[in-house]
């Protein structure tokens, strides 16, 4: 049973930058396209960015296009979302799983940005 560990998240200044990591366990990465999500209250989960398995392809939602960064890497069964230039819209509870979901959400890591 994979289990996913988000991390990194916190309370920042809008402007501000913050880095989340996504591990695995119990199962290895390599081979899955994977994707960061969040949910802000009141919201849906949205996807936010992705990645495919060899990360050479990423892509991203609108708005955070040219903020957030997605890369991985497999021998460390790591995903990681560089946010910068945050404002108060992304704060939510953030997550990653494969870009389809198909695996169990962890439980999240909260980025919460201040105006």
């Amino acid at each position: 049973q994979v289990q996913l560990a988000e991390s990194g998240g916190g309370l920042v200044q809008a402007g501000g930058s913050l880095r989340l990591s996504c591990a695995a366990s119990g199962r290895t990465f390599s081979g899955y396209a994977m994707g960061w999500f969040r949910q802000a209250p009141g919201k849906e989960r949205e996807f936010v960015a992705g990645i495919d398995w060899t990360g050479s392809n990423t892509y991203y939602a609108d708005s955070v296009k040219g903020r957030f960064t997605i890369s991985r890497d497999n021998a460390k069964n790591t995903v990681y979302l560089q946010m910068n230039s945050l404002k108060p819209e992304d704060t939510a509870a953030y997550y990653c799983n494969t870009r389809s979901g198909a695996w169990n959400w962890g439980q999240g890591t909260q980025v919460t940005v201040s105006s």
